[in-house]
């Protein structure tokens, strides 16, 4: 039976993984191995400031094992989403990181740099060409937001990754990718279908997550078929469910028959899962339903300004009690104290853990049952000084603030840090959430090819 075996080590490389499971998927003569180096989940500063949210140390250990297993077994290895989010300064990052790699351990192959940043002036282009158009709920792009961005990624398919494979490449680092190509180009390459494999590699980007237990920090192997792929965790203390995959299918989407990507969507309305053993989980019947315009997701972000926090406790019930005349009083105070700054150049945000500090306004429960609050003000404004005085002065407000009832005059909070006020830096916002439409799906990725060692 034609068969193709990928191995996914880890759900975000940085994120680890037992050598055993890994050891346990080699043992299984894999085709390739392919990871996801990176997700927007983390937020809009890392895009925006250029660096990594994986730490440098774990990614090398990571990357160490999975070139010398590449290596060892003469498979191809793909790496996504370099660096985090994709931008050229991820790229150089992971790339420094290759580098040390083979040099400290003696590797020698072909690779392919395949770069996800887009040009500024080529988004304005698309921009006056009318070629942008907006990806739900992003409401139209404005000319200013391309200017203002200081990163533009755009969200490869599988057709750079496969032109890099058709070089000869033995590794392949790729900016920012749709999660799913590192695990489907090899096998489409090689002529399986493309729906079968895009669900395999939307399973095995997360890696182990889709098993019971789940985790991203542990291997899964995917087998794809002619018309079914199966699904196999390589620790023995996981297995798959059709209830674990089949929820996991689910995972990110606004629709549950169709998940759209680069140039078409994962059609599941035929898709069936089936157990086929104790530990693994048949899948058929996905189809790759191109679209009638070959579209790429662009994302950017832009700097909004600078940020300070202070992280405090409250036990008092007669201040939980009156928590949001509080919050209203100290906001009047800074407004008073600073009525020179215009309010529109910075804003103040408190933060109530134990009331609706993970769903704000969005919170069901109203009534707060905790018997204390955890708060953070935050203030984020034009410069980090204007940012330190907003929150300086908000927290000193509140610590003293006097209310109905008060017993203790000493202070009503308890602080977790000395000093009181952390200087968090940059802020970013996500600025650009579209598509732009292509010709070419390999037009907006430029590749280098280089050769790591003696060759």
């Amino acid at each position: 039976m034609k068969e193709i075996r990928v191995l996914s080590p880890t759900a975000i490389l940085g994120y680890g993984f037992p050598v055993e499971s890994f050891e346990a998927g080699l043992e299984r003569h894999p085709d390739v191995i392919a990871v996801d180096a990176g997700s927007t989940d983390p937020g809009p500063y890392y895009l925006g400031a250029g660096v990594s949210f994986t730490d440098k140390r774990a990614v090398y250990r990571d990357l160490n094992l999975i070139l010398n297993a590449g290596r060892d077994l003469k498979i191809p290895v793909l790496i996504g989403t370099a660096g985090g989010s994709g931008a050229e300064p991820h790229l150089q990052w992971t790339l420094d990181i290759i580098k040390d790699i083979a040099t400290r351990e003696g590797l020698s192959f072909k690779l392919a740099v395949v770069h996800g940043e887009v040009g500024r002036d080529r988004v304005l282009n698309a921009f006056d060409s009318g070629e942008i158009s907006p990806l739900p709920p992003a409401a139209p792009l404005k000319r200013e937001e391309i200017v203002e961005s200081t990163h533009i990624v755009g969200q490869m398919g599988i057709e750079p990754l496969i032109k890099a494979l058709e070089t000869g490449a033995e590794v392949i680092l790729a900016g920012r990718c749709y999660d799913p190509a590192v695990f489907a180009a090899f096998p489409v390459m090689q002529g399986f279908e493309s729906g079968l494999a895009l669900h395999m590699g939307k399973i095995l980007e997360c890696a182990a997550i889709a098993a019971v237990p789940g985790s991203g920090s542990d291997c899964m192997i995917g087998y794809l078929r002619e018309d079914h792929f199966l699904l196999e965790p390589l620790n023995p203390q996981r297995k798959c469910t059709v209830t674990s995959v089949a929820a996991h299918t689910l995972y990110e989407k606004s629709n549950p028959y169709l998940l759209p990507g680069p140039g078409g969507a994962i059609d599941l309305t035929a898709t069936t899962f089936e157990q086929y053993n104790d530990t693994m989980v048949k899948v058929a019947g996905s189809r790759f339903s191109p679209s009638k315009l070959y579209s790429i997701k662009l994302e950017g972000a832009k700097r909004v300004g600078f940020r300070t926090i202070s992280v405090a406790g409250v036990r008092d019930p007669i201040f939980i009690g009156q928590v949001d005349l509080i919050i209203e009083g100290v906001r009047a105070r800074v407004v008073d104290n600073f009525s020179e700054i215009p309010v529109e150049t910075y804003s103040l945000i408190f933060h109530i853990y134990g009331k609706n500090g993970v769903m704000a306004e969005l919170e069901p429960n109203k009534e707060i049952v905790s018997h204390e609050l955890g708060i953070v003000i935050e203030a984020v404004a034009q410069s980090q000084e204007l940012a330190n005085t907003i929150c300086s002065f908000a927290r000193s407000t509140m610590l003293h603030y006097g209310y109905p009832g008060r017993i203790s005059t000493a202070g009503n909070l308890a602080f977790l840090y000395s000093p009181s006020d952390l200087k968090a830096g940059e802020v970013y916002n996500f600025n650009i959430y579209h598509l732009i439409g292509v010709q070419d799906p390999c037009s907006l990725f430029p590749m280098e090819i280089m050769q790591m060692g003696e060759g």
